[in-house]
């Protein structure tokens, strides 16, 4: 796969049409730049942009973004609530796809050096790609704002990574990193500014002050007036959504403003968020409420409406996930075969080709198996005859859908692991420095094609409790599709199996990895013969 970065400049400018949809253009006119969302705020005079590609690519999106502004941008004259030191004022780089934080680094500060060697202007460095503790924080860097920039580059702490210690007043400064995904926030209030702000220090992660710190960790928030809907937020930024995400912050808010006596009304994403967050949030409110809800768009559902997304503007899931809109927008070999139609698969199998092969086959018999096994329990659940079978259900279901969907993608992570290896036996190995990548190159690729039919077998594996639970309760008007599932299940793993055998041999099996796993994909294989053969005798035995 090839490396996938996201770039979601924030530019202080927010109210001219004209200049936020020239910058889009030169963004969107990039070779390989896929711009996502312009997220423009009038209050804020600020936009923010985000668009992904290949690195370099990416790079070059950003410095073309960089010029119009340099153009087009007057700091002078720019006035709004967000803080901010320049036109360009904030540029991350987040690793989506095959990339790691660290390249990341190093990309933002390759764009930084291009950046104020080009234009002429200092450039700071900041969260991940900052060593100094001090600068690491937008805020210590924005101290004072654009307005006290002038001042504050004469102090030789301030002296910018890159480009001249000098005031550039039309344009300001420019703050380059690299992050994590960050999800900016807003929580609406019907109250004041100042109310707004006074439950934003108590739930952010730096509170009042290091002896009253705030309750989330990884929040950052401030309370503001939104002029245009006439109502305060509290604007947040969820700097590691796995430690804090939306309804937890939203939740603790929420607590907050009653104690006020006021009332939350909604909230806001700005930009994009990953669906882990959103589907973390859904899980969350399904087990407060006791509900069951399997479909992914079913879920991304609830969380519109438990959060009000869809309070200040409507909320479109493909526009502001970002996993819908690059699966939207490129094209994803993450999920080649599981696009085709049934014919089309068939006839590929069928041909004179290794791909798909039966690796691929042995995960698409495991999903389908799956699938059976949901398929009957569907069939029990919901219906009022057997509605004390009801809490039963609940237990098992979820597991036969959420195993189906993962062994679908493990059809094209399959055919991927496999096509990794055939490159990586192409490459050059005329020098000693390329004998060791090649060498490097193969053994990873040829271990992924070892793990992935090893968990093709896990996955398959760890159904069968919940096919013992379901083959005692489930309607027996689908006995044969569910005696078809237990048979689907037994031959993915028999399939993924001989897979594992096949790649292992060869391979060094003192390696104490490639021996565990080997010697647990053998535990499986006989496991999983004993339990499809008791479970059919009891689905038999029901009448």
């Amino acid at each position: 796969m090839t490396a996938l970065v996201e770039c979601v400049p924030n530019f202080s400018e927010g109210r001219r049409k004209d200049v936020i949809d020239a910058i889009s253009t030169a963004i969107s006119q990039t070779k390989g730049c896929y711009l996502l969302d312009v997220d423009p705020g009038t209050s804020t005079n600020r936009t923010v942009y985000t668009f992904v590609g290949e690195p370099d690519d990416v790079v070059n999106g950003a410095l073309a973004a960089a010029r119009v502004a340099h153009n087009l941008i007057d700091m002078q004259s720019q006035t709004g609530e967000h803080p901010r030191i320049g036109a360009m004022d904030v540029c991350p780089f987040i690793p989506v796809r095959d990339i790691t934080i660290q390249e990341c680094i190093e990309l933002s500060r390759k764009f930084a050096q291009l950046l104020s060697e080009e234009l002429d202007v200092p450039v700071f460095l900041y969260g991940e790609s900052q060593s100094l503790e001090y600068r690491k924080e937008l805020p210590s860097i924005r101290q004072g704002e654009y307005e006290a920039l002038k001042e504050r580059l004469k102090d030789p702490k301030m002296k910018p990574d890159f480009g001249p210690a000098e005031f550039r007043p039309k344009f300001g400064a420019t703050c380059v990193g690299a992050r994590n995904f960050l999800i900016a926030y807003n929580i609406n209030i019907l109250g004041t500014k100042e109310q707004a702000h006074r439950i934003a220090l108590n739930v952010r992660e730096q509170g009042r002050s290091e002896k009253e710190p705030g309750r989330c960790k990884q929040v950052k928030a401030i309370g503001w007036w939104l002029e245009e809907e006439n109502m305060a937020q509290i604007s947040i930024n969820l700097t590691d959504f796995k430690t804090t995400n939306l309804h937890q912050i939203f939740e603790e808010c929420d607590k907050d403003a009653k104690e006020l006596k006021l009332a939350t009304c909604g909230s806001q994403i700005v930009g994009l968020i990953p669906l882990e967050s959103i589907l973390m949030a859904a899980e969350y409110y399904i087990q407060k409420e006791n509900l069951l809800i399997l479909e992914e768009e079913k879920k991304v559902k609830l969380v519109i409406e438990r959060l009000g997304l869809s309070s200040i503007a409507k909320f479109n899931p493909k526009e502001r996930i970002i996993e819908y809109l690059i699966k939207e927008r490129l094209a994803n070999e993450d999920e080649k075969y599981q696009n085709l139609s049934l014919k089309d698969f068939t006839n590929l199998v069928g041909a004179r080709s290794s791909l798909p092969g039966g690796g691929c086959v042995s995960a698409l018999v495991g999903a389908l198996g799956s699938a059976l096994s949901c398929m009957c329990a569907l069939l029990t659940y919901g219906n009022r005859k057997f509605e004390m079978l009801d809490p039963h259900i609940r237990q098992v279901l979820p597991s036969f859908y959420n195993s189906y969907n993962e062994l679908l993608k493990l059809v094209d992570q399959d055919a991927v692991a496999f096509n990794s290896y055939v490159a990586a036996r192409r490459l050059s190995s005329k020098t000693p420095e390329e004998q060791i990548i090649k060498k490097e190159k193969i053994d990873k690729a040829l271990f992924r094609c070892i793990e992935v039919p090893y968990m093709v077998m896990n996955k398959s594996n760890e159904l069968w409790p919940f096919l013992r639970k379901l083959a005692l309760i489930f309607n027996t008007e689908t006995k044969s599709d569910l005696q078809v599932g237990v048979k689907c299940l037994e031959t993915a793993i028999f399939g993924a199996y001989a897979n594992v055998e096949i790649n292992l041999k060869g391979n060094d099996l003192s390696n104490s990895k490639l021996s565990d796993l080997s010697a647990d994909a053998k535990r499986i294989l006989i496991e999983s013969k004993k339990e499809a053969e008791e479970i059919l005798n009891i689905i038999d035995e029901r009448n």
